[in-house]
């Protein structure tokens, strides 16, 4: 029964993730928005739907690490995990708009989150900040969007689609519920059958919250960011990153705060460690994005390979580990400094090259 259950979650992520992408790149055309702006908002809150129903719960039952928790390894979770295979299924092309824009704002509620958490714990002020700070981020973009397009249409004279069966705004809408539904339904059935599953292999319910249940919730990114970068809509499957963690922090966390019976309290170590992970992450998009606004296959394989790596960290230091100490000096003394010059040198290459262009 959880080898079935586990088959259906994934098939209805599967098609959930299909009607999604399909119903979103065709509203983008309707309304006169551009897909990556679709990414960043309907698709992204769409699919941080399970982060927002898991937090909101816990910071009701007062279970504030998991509410927090939630989030942050959400954050993680979705740029070196889902955009590492994102990029090794094809290199990802950057929208300019990510790079100037929209890393910036993620890396800044990145830090805003990592300050307002130094004092242990989030505030129902705090939450409400949140919210009108991503009301405010929403708002600009669509309008953003909406005037870059007409531009473009009348420039290029490009005519609204009209034919096909999805061409209604009824039908597009439908898809995306419909989308969202399946994500939702499929995320909580491969959750669940793979937890049982994991029982029955004899895995400690440790290692199950550190690994399936963490990444669960954020499934439906996988699935709409995968099957995007195989249908070739690269600004949903980048945007939808981008977005969820924005989302994340600003939405969720804002959410959290504000129904919370007490402040929203964040573990000393998750201040000193994991939130510091996530604003690191959110800051080494920057160069990976700007090189040839390319996300390489080579990058991607770094991005996954330092999920793994910070995973399995999780996991020794929770069982205190004997081999914690070895892996803990291997990590931050040899492959976090030469992942961090690799890049910081990649991009200062970049930087020469794009200079010595705008002086010819």
């Amino acid at each position: 029964m959880a080898l079935l259950t586990f088959l259906l979650g994934l098939g209805a992520l599967v098609v959930g993730a299909e009607l999604l992408v399909r119903g979103a790149s065709k509203l983008a055309f309707k309304l006169g928005i551009s897909p990556l702006v679709v990414g960043l908002t309907v698709v992204a809150m769409g699919t941080s739907a399970p982060e927002l129903a898991v937090s909101v719960q816990a910071a009701v039952s007062g279970q504030t690490d998991i509410a927090v928790g939630n989030v942050v390894g959400s954050n993680i979770f979705n740029i070196l995990f889902i955009l590492g295979v994102s990029a090794l299924i094809t290199p990802l092309v950057v929208n300019q708009q990510l790079i100037r824009q929209e890393v910036p704002i993620m890396v800044g509620a990145s830090l805003l989150l990592f300050v307002m958490a130094l004092d242990g714990g989030l505030s129902r002020f705090n939450g409400l900040f949140f919210m009108t700070v991503l009301i405010a981020h929403t708002t600009f973009v669509i309008v953003q969007s909406r005037r870059q397009q007409a531009v473009a249409a009348a420039t290029d004279r490009v005519e609204p689609e009209t034919t096909g069966w999805d061409s209604s705004l009824i039908a597009q809408t439908a898809l995306i519920v419909a989308g969202l539904a399946l994500l939702v339904l499929g995320a909580s059935w491969l959750v669940g059958a793979a937890v049982v599953l994991a029982k029955h292999l004899g895995v400690s319910e440790m290692v199950i919250g550190l690994t399936i249940v963490a990444a669960g919730t954020s499934l439906p990114e996988v699935a709409t960011s995968v099957l995007a970068a195989v249908r070739g809509q690269r600004d949903i499957a980048v945007g939808n990153v981008v977005g969820s963690n924005i989302f994340n922090i600003l939405g969720v966390l804002g959410v959290s705060a504000i129904v919370a019976p007490s402040s929203l309290s964040v573990a000393p170590a998750m201040i000193a460690f994991d939130i510091p992970v996530m604003l690191a992450v959110a800051i080494a998009c920057l160069p990976i994005f700007f090189t040839g606004h390319l996300i390489a296959r080579w990058e991607g394989a770094v991005f996954l390979g330092l999920y793994i790596s910070y995973t399995l960290y999780l996991i020794l230091a929770a069982q205190q580990h004997d081999a914690l100490s070895t892996y803990s000096l291997v990590l931050g003394t040899v492959v976090l400094p030469i992942c961090a010059l690799t890049i910081i040198v990649i991009a200062w290459r970049e930087w020469r090259a794009g200079s010595k262009m705008w002086k010819r």
